[in-house]
């Protein structure tokens, strides 16, 4: 599988690292609910078809990717960059 990312242009998916699931994990929760944090790092959906998924181009650019792949064919529809929190961490 070729991702294309933006600065460094198409590689290997070898170069990357898949976290997971990108709308869920940029809605982390906040505070101390222990019911909230476990659903969050748990509880996650294995979806058929298109999936947004957050992707770390560690031999790159080292820069966070939100990846939309179809989780059946492999085949890759969008490639961008994941947006920031406003505390320099990726969301």
């Amino acid at each position: 599988m070729r991702i294309r990312c933006p600065y460094c242009g198409e590689r290997s998916n070898d170069e990357f690292t898949v976290l997971g699931d990108a709308d869920a994990l940029m809605a982390r929760p906040s505070g101390d609910d222990a019911a909230a944090f476990y659903d969050y790092a748990y509880l996650r959906t294995n979806p058929a078809g298109q999936h947004r998924e957050l992707w770390y181009h560690s031999a790159g650019c080292r820069r966070w990717l939100v990846v939309t792949r179809d989780t059946r064919t492999h085949i890759i529809a969008d490639v961008a960059l994941a947006s920031t929190r406003g505390d320099g961490e990726a969301a």
